[in-house]
């Protein structure tokens, strides 16, 4: 199963730093064949999974291993897993093989499919992680490819510019997202999803003083981990970014903006929906926030004239449509329209 997370790493490592040895068009081909052969696992193992299993986690040692302080490596599969693994490993095939004619005249085309399976790579640890951990490595990975996929074409001031933003913007989310997963640590003394979910009940009541104010930590740990996702997912105040990162190759906007790191955001509060459940009062703000990200994103795009922006925004309306669902707890709701907005 762990193949399928490392194939587009391996296609990226050889593309990237071997290259230049190998012939351009059997490397496109590996690179094709790797993540279609991982999308092929994912039918394979999701199958056993889905209607048999249930869910599988597996330990790969410890990353950390220090006094009380035990972080291990390991890979999550579950409902959840299989059904982002499913979009992201498909629509990065198509967008590969869109790439191969689209871009095949660019000098760097090879480093170019080497990106794409390196953001490929990075999304699949951030879905399949078990751990807040390893789930930070994953949402680092992919706003680094996003970064270096936006400034393709480095020689372009605006898209110099656009990548900037991106990365300045989306600091903010994973500043958020960092303290979060060190407020959780602090209190639960582990990163392990399952072992903080079966926990939640001994903090429902527990308080604390934050800015002077006495509020439920359980509140504060979803209000950091929404607000990692509000940059992420591009929800209104940090939705600036999305926009203008349409400046890089158009496979770049289909891939990255448009169908999977932007629900990177989604599946983080999908997968910490327990988390969510014990804190109505941050509910009904990432209901708020969904429900202004979906009316402000639709009313811009009706004002654009360049038809990626006109997507961008589109995208971002989306995203509230899927925010509001959680918001109001329709969890699988928000999972279905999130396959659903991958594919249109």
């Amino acid at each position: 199963m762990l193949l399928i997370v490392l194939l587009p790493f391996l296609s990226f490592f050889i593309i990237f730093f071997f290259g230049r040895f190998f012939n351009r068009v059997g490397l496109v081909l590996m690179a094709l064949w790797f993540i279609f052969l991982s999308w092929c696992l994912v039918i394979i193992f999701g199958y056993e999974i889905l209607f048999h299993i249930g869910s599988v986690d597996i330990n790969c040692g410890a990353w950390i291993n220090v006094d009380d302080v035990i972080l291990n490596v390991v890979f999550l599969f579950d409902e959840l897993t299989i059904v982002m693994l499913f979009v992201v490993l498909l629509v990065s095939f198509l967008v590969h093989v869109f790439s191969v004619d689209y871009m095949h005249l660019d000098p760097y085309f090879l480093k170019f499919i080497s990106y794409l399976s390196l953001f490929t790579f990075f999304m699949l640890l951030l879905v399949t992680a078990g751990n807040f951990f390893q789930l930070f490595l994953g949402w680092e990975g992919v706003g680094l490819a996003s970064y270096l996929l936006i400034n393709f074409w480095f020689t372009r001031l605006q898209a110099n510019k656009s990548a900037l933003k991106a990365i300045i913007v989306n600091r903010i989310g994973d500043f958020c997202l960092y303290f979060g997963i060190l407020l959780i640590f602090f209190n639960f003394k582990t990163l392990d999803f399952y072992t903080i979910f079966s926990c939640l009940y001994l903090f429902n009541e527990q308080k604390i003083f934050f800015c002077g104010f006495e509020v439920y930590v359980l509140d504060i740990f979803c209000l950091f981990l929404f607000l990692a996702a509000m940059g992420k997912s591009a929800q209104i105040g940090l939705h600036t970014w999305l926009p203008d990162a349409m400046e890089g190759p158009t496979p770049v906007s289909a891939l990255i903006h448009a169908a999977t790191m932007v629900t990177a955001g989604i599946f983080l509060i999908i997968r910490c929906s327990f988390l969510f459940e014990y804190s109505p009062n941050v509910l009904i703000f990432v209901t708020c926030v969904g429900a202004l990200t979906i009316i402000f994103s639709s009313t811009a795009g009706f004002f654009q004239f360049d038809l990626k922006k006109i997507i961008a925004y589109s995208t971002c309306s989306q995203l509230g449509y899927m925010v509001f669902a959680c918001g109001n707890s329709q969890y699988v709701l928000a999972l279905y329209h999130l396959f659903n907005h991958a594919f249109f």
